[in-house]
């Protein structure tokens, strides 16, 4: 077991995470359907088990073709240029 990986990982995601439109979104469910907070936190942790075994299938098949350091900054430039464009565009 990779315990630096799986930290850095957890770390990456779990802060990405915070505030985002998915978390504001499950939070909105638990609000509006009360005494469903279990079916509520199963159907979000679902979709995000899905998710994210797609983006680490994805990332496996696209590195077959583009090298791990390509796709980094590929990664980092569009990163790069959606904060832009929403300074720009907002």
């Amino acid at each position: 077991m990779d315990w630096k990986l799986l930290g850095t990982v957890f770390a990456s995601v779990f802060v990405a995470e915070l505030g985002d439109k998915t978390q504001l979104s499950t939070m909105l469910f638990a609000a509006k359907h009360d005494g469903a907070k279990l079916h509520v936190f199963l159907g979000a942790a679902a979709a995000l088990v899905v998710s994210t075994a797609i983006g680490v299938l994805a990332g496996q098949a696209i590195t077959a073709v583009i090298g791990p350091e390509t796709l980094k900054w590929i990664a980092g430039l569009g990163f790069v240029a959606i904060g832009l464009w929403t300074l720009i565009a907002g």
